[in-house]
């Protein structure tokens, strides 16, 4: 997929834990951990927010786009 996920990299800039951001946003970690990895084909809009608000950033610090990227299995959007 095109979209990469920098998530990992925001939370080692925030010096946050993924377990405490997991909590906090309401999804487990293992949710995170699919999202954290590029392995989801979405994420809902409040759960974005939720994010942004905890680590203080904007949308485009955690999502990029890189043409040509590598297709991603189907998983359910959290």
């Amino acid at each position: 997929m095109a979209i990469v996920v920098n998530l990992d990299i925001m939370l080692a800039r925030r010096k946050v834990k993924s377990r405490e951001l997991a909590a906090h946003i309401g999804i487990t970690e293992q949710n995170l951990s699919l999202l954290k990895s590029g392995k989801v084909r979405g994420i809902r809009f409040g759960t974005l927010e939720r994010i942004c608000e905890y680590l203080d950033c904007q949308p485009g610090d955690l999502l990029e786009f890189q043409p040509g990227g590598a297709q991603v299995e189907d998983t359910d959007a959290f």
